[in-house]
């Protein structure tokens, strides 16, 4: 056979190919896309939504356990001196920045920034409460699940 007698080009098994390449993509691709930008950060944005539920239910207890991801707190109060349940209890309480909290919405969750290439320790969450205009930002450790004042919002009231 002769370089005169080849066969002539079929371009279909190079678009098939192309194609069953480009949809395998899509279809692994959007997937992943889609569970990172609105599962990503669940744990976290569901410890806060349960940790708002339990102030509206006025359950301070339970809402103080969420916030120290310690459900046995009672056991060993001494452990959380420097943010007591009393404390806790004026901040959350009728009588704290927001008075009865009657409602909220998790509005997002995010990240700090990476410094030098670690990763930090936990998640901003962001909630507004009683339908408010402001949010209020809490700090979600990622592996304890505990709650904190986020250190964005810390550096705010420190006056920086």
């Amino acid at each position: 056979m002769g370089l005169m007698d080849a066969q002539e080009y079929d371009p279909r098994p190079a678009q098939r190919r192309r194609r069953l390449i480009v949809t395998t993509a899509v279809v692994i691709v959007v997937p992943l896309a889609i569970w990172y930008f609105f599962l990503y950060y669940w744990p976290e944005k569901h410890v806060v939504d349960k940790f708002f539920q339990a102030v509206e239910q006025k359950d301070f207890e339970t809402a103080y356990g969420i916030y120290e991801a310690d459900p046995d707190w009672k056991q060993h109060q001494d452990k959380y001196q420097d943010y007591n349940f009393n404390q806790f209890r004026q901040d959350w309480g009728p009588q704290g920045e927001y008075g009865v909290i009657t409602s909220h919405q998790v509005d997002c969750a995010t990240e700090l920034p990476t410094k030098d290439f670690h990763r930090a320790t936990g998640v901003i969450v962001v909630v507004k409460i009683n339908q408010r205009a402001e949010t209020k930002s809490l700090w979600v450790e990622k592996k304890s699940k505990s709650i904190s004042l986020s250190p964005r919002e810390a550096l705010c009231h420190a006056g920086g």
